[in-house]
């Protein structure tokens, strides 16, 4: 199984967890994370990933996250592609730097693109037979 995980979901255990669904968002990324470490899954990295990052106020994070990068199964680059079926997504009311992640991923062959924006969630559940989910209902449904 193939996911990709956005910029936010990366950022999650970063954040404050004061409100129920944070933390939970949190335990769902760091069990994600473990299945990443046992190589059950695989997992994408993105230029789009690299450029999100480099624009990030917290050096700190940055750094925890970026390490991240080298275990990852694929990389896509940015290209012609990308861009073209980043516009095509963006006409689903996707924002643009949104579009470019799903892009990647749709690249990259996932089958799963993992993010804790709820406006990705509020445009697509799917794309092209990618599901698109909370890390939450990903963790969920890889229980059963």
């Amino acid at each position: 199984m193939r996911i990709y995980l956005d910029n936010c979901c990366y950022n999650r255990p970063f954040d404050g967890q004061e409100q129920l669904r944070v933390r939970l968002e949190t335990e769902a990324k760091l069990r994600i994370q473990d299945l990443m470490r046992l190589g059950t899954v695989e997992y994408v990295w993105s230029k789009v990933l690299d450029y999100e990052l480099s624009r990030s106020p917290y050096p700190d994070q940055v750094g925890k996250i970026e390490a991240w990068a080298d275990w990852a199964a694929v990389y896509v680059e940015m290209g012609d592609e990308i861009v073209e079926r980043g516009r095509q997504i963006m006409d689903l009311g996707v924002k643009r730097m949104d579009a470019l992640h799903l892009a990647s991923a749709l690249a990259a062959h996932c089958d799963w693109f993992l993010t804790t924006d709820k406006g990705i969630l509020k445009h697509v559940a799917q794309l092209n037979g990618m599901r698109i989910a909370n890390p939450v209902n990903f963790v969920m449904e890889e229980q059963q």
